[in-house]
């Protein structure tokens, strides 16, 4: 059976901005103009300065570092975020907004200030100064309201109402406040615990020279060279979507950001070629979505990760590198089997970029090539590898006749990432807090033993309920926040019944990032939705089927540490990535329902059934789930075959 492309649609031009807007909270920001625009800028740029100055030089106290820089974020998070959505005075800020600006700066200057008394006050604390805590605590969840979004207060405020009134054993409400207060705000356990730390001494530097990296103009390199690859095959554009996103994803670890930046293009000429739109957006969605597990950079999160692990940060990038290859190879394989379902040609010769023009610009590359070269050999420090990536960027910008870097530019892309630093820097106060209410009740405790218990011995189980967890917490917290309280809560579980510590906690990082895709709340999809004008439940559900993935890979590591290439030899590596993707074309299949033509429903659950098998570590589950998938490949090479004999005798 033939199916016939369908005809080119005609797409309304796209308001890239709004679509930004109504999807990353990130994105509603106060319009400034002329000298005010500048000053911002510049107010912006200088404290990228002063982080890259205190990361890299300053010796300073560790509450001086992280009080000063949480004031930063709280002063830039009202200069930048307005109270609501929607239209924007220009150059107008509310004199409330000036005032919870002063405030919340001014709280955490106080605690900078006189950070060696209030180190020696042991838990004699003021009443004012109990004040300033709250003070400084709510103007921070004020930025993380305007810059990240409701759900996550919401959940904070859940934890902190169960504190307030069952979780802590003072006998008075004001005991149990001051408490609160003083653990939170004033102790490293709650906003100046690990997530800032990790943010202020790492993740920003990452921003800005993913900042940099975006002004050298390497984004449309990535997509020509995706192009140049895979565009000529079957269903060319969508393949390329997802080599572009495994190429953005080096550089950015933003879902939505990577889903509209990429997608503006790819989704309109996935359309063309004759992938439904919500085909389209969902290829583009899930394959963004992976750019928070692509090295080098893999999103706040993996950075928060290496600290609670306790590893150094190549470490959680090795360990990355085969999952991320499985999971965009998955994504890679649902699109072709839909593109060759559908009959779907490539991209024209003259649609393909020329190759000598691409080999003339992969300079661009250099700064990332530096960063891996770093990080890999171990011959810098993690922040200090940044730093010298960034200065690559600035002269491969210089370099760069089509796209010159100029000093404006550079104050530009250290505004960009300071800019870009407030949303998860407010994440990760806020998550901060989450983890120390949680350890200062001590439900963690309890969640872990009633975690086990309903697992009883076995670590599936475990596996399954810790991934529900994370879903269902993704759906109100960002992957940063979640992540937190995964690991505060979830990983020990995992630990406990056997799985290595990595491991465990790589799989509760996958299952914060699969929020963005998952229903009801899947932001990336909704986005992709935007652009390519389709439904946007129909794109999140079909997105989910094309990242299956992201479902699969996080049980055979957790099962099978050789895949994070743990205490493994070459053979084990080769073995669990050949049984893995065939696995995962065996699931791919049967949610397609086509492997090489039109697949019955029997076959559909023999092919799921021996893809699993075939995940599940074990010589036997792997010789049957081996044999099943033959079987299938078998028939339906046979009925292939007979089809296109028949079509030779009819024509």
């Amino acid at each position: 059976m033939q199916f016939r492309r369908k005809e080119p649609e005609v797409q309304e031009p796209m308001d890239l901005d709004s679509v930004m807007k109504k999807y990353d909270q990130e994105s509603n920001t106060r319009i400034w103009e002329g000298k005010p625009k500048i000053a911002v800028t510049c107010i912006l740029a200088v404290f990228s300065l002063f982080c890259l100055y205190v990361t890299l030089f300053a010796s300073w106290l560790e509450e001086w570092r992280l009080t000063s820089f949480v004031a930063g974020i709280v002063l830039l998070g009202f200069l930048v975020y307005p109270a609501r959505k929607g239209v924007q005075r220009v150059n107008h800020i509310p004199w409330y907004d000036i005032v919870m600006m002063v405030a919340g700066t001014g709280a955490f200057l106080y605690f900078t200030f006189n950070a060696l008394d209030i180190i020696q006050q042991g838990s004699r604390f003021a009443w004012y100064q109990i004040l300033i805590g709250i003070v400084g605590i709510a103007c921070l969840a004020e930025v993380c309201r305007r810059s990240v979004g409701l759900p996550i207060l919401v959940v904070a405020g859940c934890f902190l109402v169960y504190a307030l009134i069952w979780g802590l054993s003072n006998p008075t409400f004001t005991g149990r406040v001051n408490y609160a207060v003083r653990y939170l705000f004033y102790s490293k356990e709650g906003v100046l615990s690990t997530p800032i730390n990790v943010c202020s001494k790492f993740i920003i530097v990452f921003i800005i020279f993913g900042a940099f990296l975006e002004r050298t103009g390497i984004a449309d390199l990535f997509m020509d060279i995706a192009n140049a690859l895979v565009g000529r095959f079957s269903g060319g554009p969508a393949k390329a979507a997802v080599v572009c996103s495994a190429f953005e994803g080096m550089v950015s670890g933003s879902s939505v950001a990577n889903t509209v930046g990429s997608g503006s293009v790819t989704i309109p000429l996935m359309k063309k070629t004759g992938y439904s739109p919500e085909f389209a957006a969902a290829a583009e969605a899930s394959a963004s979505t992976g750019g928070q597990i692509m090295p080098p950079i893999l999103g706040a999160a993996a950075f928060l990760m290496a600290d609670y692990v306790g590893v150094p940060y190549s470490t959680i990038v090795k360990c990355a590198i085969l999952p991320a290859i499985l999971y965009f190879g998955g994504v890679f394989i649902s699109v072709h089997l839909e593109a060759k379902k559908l009959g779907l040609r490539g991209l024209s010769a003259e649609q393909i970029p020329a190759v000598k023009p691409l080999l003339k610009k992969l300079y661009l590359l250099l700064p990332l090539i530096v960063l891996f070269y770093l990080i890999g050999s171990s011959k810098a420090s993690i922040q200090y590898a940044a730093a010298i990536a960034i200065l690559a960027a600035i002269a491969v910008g210089l370099c760069n006749r089509d796209n010159r870097i100029t000093l404006r530019r550079i104050v530009q892309a250290l505004a960009a990432g300071a800019q870009g630093t407030i949303s998860v820097a407010a994440a990760c106060g806020i998550a901060g807090i989450i983890a120390g209410t949680i350890t200062m009740t001590g439900l963690a405790n309890m969640v872990v033993n009633l975690i086990v218990s309903l697992a009883g011995n076995q670590v599936i189980i475990a596996l399954v309920l810790t991934m529900v967890c994370c879903i269902i917490l993704g759906i109100g917290v960002p992957t940063t926040a979640n992540y937190c309280i995964m690991a505060a809560t979830c990983a020990p579980i995992l630990i406990r019944m056997g799985v290595p510590t990595i491991a465990a906690h790589f799989f509760v990082f996958y299952f914060g990032i699969v929020a963005d895709l998952t229903p009801p709340v899947a932001l990336a999809a909704y986005a992709g939705a935007a652009i390519g004008q389709a439904n946007p439940m129909k794109t999140a559900i079909t997105a989910t089927k094309l990242a299956i993935a992201a479902f699969i890979v996080p049980y055979i590591f957790a099962l099978n540490p050789s895949l994070l290439l743990m205490d493994t030899t070459v053979w084990e590596v080769i073995s669990i990535c050949v049984t893995s993707v065939v696995g995962i074309v065996g699931v791919s299949a049967a949610l397609e329902g086509w492997l090489a033509a039109a697949m019955p429903w029997y076959l559909r659950v023999i092919s799921a059934v021996g893809g699993l098998l075939l995940i599940y570590p074990g010589t036997a589950t792997d010789l049957i789930g081996i044999v099943l998938v033959g079987v299938v490949v078998l028939v339906q090479a046979v009925k292939k075959r007979t089809s296109s004999q028949r079509l030779c005798v009819d024509a």
